[in-house]
């Protein structure tokens, strides 16, 4: 039986959402294993939830706020509230995410990704982590998933003059793995900082990690989608309406999804079709 042809390998590919090479040698995966296995077990920490907005004290110009219940935060994450807490606009808060050292995923990303669209829209996504197109662009959701997305904003009347998105790292997780928990935290003041700033009518967390790290939550995506909650800071005067929903990389994967996750987009527009806050 004769090979296929080249351009079938690669259709193929990209209709079972492969849509990149993550590294140019091998990794022999068997060795890794056997080097963490051999490594003291280390405490399993939850993921970090949003913060009650009862919990975080009022910040003041270039004073981070203290952390809920009296606990220890680590310098990454002290460092950045610091930074975020001084931000007074998205320009500002974005030059305090490139100035910022002290996650260790921005020594090997290419770009710091922030956000793309518009800031001043009521519609806000936040997704997981760059992709290598994202980390080579220095823009979030400007690779297959990203185009996607747009597709599926584009059938509501959406484009990137109409909403905002960024996600809750901004530096790309080596080999696409996804970002660790103390990743996720040393990113997290801007995060919440950049919400208060952007002032949406509508968030929309895209995935389980952007979901349950925004919301607080420890369903899957498959549970918290489908339903509105609220997202709030200290610093908001008003909860956010929250809608989680899939991330296009996952419909791309799983495009059997993509029903309810228009869905999902049609409960959004009817949001968003009502009196503006």
């Amino acid at each position: 039986m004769a090979n296929p042809p080249t351009a079938e390998i690669l259709r193929f590919h990209l209709e079972a959402g492969v849509d990149e090479t993550i590294g140019e040698s091998p990794i022999d995966r068997f060795a890794l294993a056997r080097q963490a296995a051999s490594e003291p077990a280390r405490e399993k920490r939850p993921p970090p939830a949003r913060r009650a907005a009862r919990d975080v004290p009022q910040a003041t110009a270039g004073e981070a706020p203290a952390p809920p219940n009296g606990g220890r935060v680590s310098q990454a994450v002290q460092a950045a509230w610091t930074l975020a807490a001084e931000a007074n606009s998205v320009a500002e808060l974005k030059a305090a995410v490139e100035s910022f050292e002290e996650c260790g995923l921005k020594k090997t990303a290419t770009n710091t990704v922030f956000a793309d669209g518009n800031p001043e829209a009521r519609l806000m996504f936040v997704g997981e982590a760059p992709g290598a197109e994202e980390d080579r662009q220095g823009l979030p959701f400007v690779g297959p998933s990203g185009r996607l997305l747009d597709r599926m904003l584009e059938t509501i009347g959406y484009d990137r003059e109409k909403f905002y998105v960024t996600n809750i790292v901004f530096w790309r997780p080596p080999g696409n793995r996804n970002p660790t928990t103390d990743e996720i935290a040393a990113c997290l003041p801007f995060v919440e900082r950049h919400i208060e700033l952007a002032a949406p009518d509508v968030l929309v967390p895209l995935g389980g990690p952007a979901a349950k790290t925004l919301l607080g939550r420890a369903e899957g995506i498959t549970r918290l989608r489908g339903s509105w909650h609220s997202y709030s800071t200290a610093h908001m005067s008003a909860p956010v309406d929250t809608m989680a929903t899939f991330h296009p990389a996952y419909l791309l994967r799983s495009p059997a999804n993509k029903r309810q996750a228009w869905r999902d987009l049609l409960e959004i527009r009817r949001k968003l079709d009502g009196p503006a806050h």
